[in-house]
């Protein structure tokens, strides 16, 4: 079994972000780039996979700059055994993604297909869904534990009201949760393993691919600031308080 890992490169979790000064979006220059912790959870899935004989080889792909190829170096540091990077410089938006994916899906005939829920800088949670409506093959979102049996995925994920476990045939799409794993300490020794992996460059128009953005951004602004606490005497007081100055009910 082949499995296709998506990864993204975005800035890295413990970077506080700021808005740009014409609010036309978020500043990236010279902060620090990581791998989306989601598309970690789901290279570690994979690479669990492999070890447990379930899986023959692992693709990790990216879409974007070519600064990217340090993600996916990442990646195959994880254990992925090779990568594939679609270059360029265009807005990516989640169907595009989505179209880029299917068409190395479609080339590489991947069984599985695992990616993070959503990614941390833009939230839309969206792309896997796509995929798999794309390539009109079953999925499982929010994926708290994957098992891989006789040709099917028994997967736990997690809902509102809190486990469901579906059993989906492969093909299939799997998104995962942070529940799912705990990513394993890269070690030096992999990543000079790593460098040494294939990793080929395509462009969008080889796979027959318009990423041109389809949505425009508006606006970016900072979330209003928190005031402070107040402390109050009763219940009582509480009650008015919600009622006629925060006006909650």
């Amino acid at each position: 079994m082949k499995i296709l890992v998506a990864v993204k490169r975005v800035v890295d979790y413990n970077v506080k972000v700021r808005v740009k000064s014409d609010q036309s979006g978020v500043d990236i220059a010279n902060v620090k780039m990581s791998m989306n912790p989601f598309d970690e959870i789901a290279v570690e899935e994979a690479v669990r996979l492999k070890e447990a004989g379930k899986a023959t080889e692992i693709v990790a792909v990216s879409c974007g700059v070519a600064q990217c190829q340090e993600t996916l170096r990442t990646a195959m540091a994880i254990g992925a055994d090779r990568g594939i990077l679609v270059e360029t410089d265009a807005e990516l938006q989640p169907l595009a993604v989505a179209k880029m994916l299917k068409a190395i899906v479609d080339k590489e005939q991947a069984q599985l297909i695992i990616l993070g829920k959503q990614a941390i800088d833009d939230d839309s949670n969206q792309t896997g869904q796509m995929l798999a409506a794309l390539l009109d093959i079953p999925q499982a979102t929010f994926a708290s534990k994957v098992q891989v049996e006789n040709g099917q995925a028994i997967v736990t994920r997690e809902v509102d009201g809190g486990l469901e476990t579906l059993a989906i045939q492969l093909p299939a799409v799997v998104t995962t949760d942070l529940r799912l794993n705990e990513p394993r300490y890269v070690t030096l020794p992999n990543i000079m393993k790593a460098k040494k992996k294939p990793l080929d460059i395509c462009k969008p128009e080889d796979l027959g691919v318009d990423p041109s953005p389809r949505l425009k951004t508006i606006q970016v602004q900072e979330p209003p600031v928190r005031g402070a606490g107040v402390m109050v005497a009763d219940v009582k007081t509480l009650v008015e308080k919600l009622k006629n100055e925060a006006k909650v009910i």
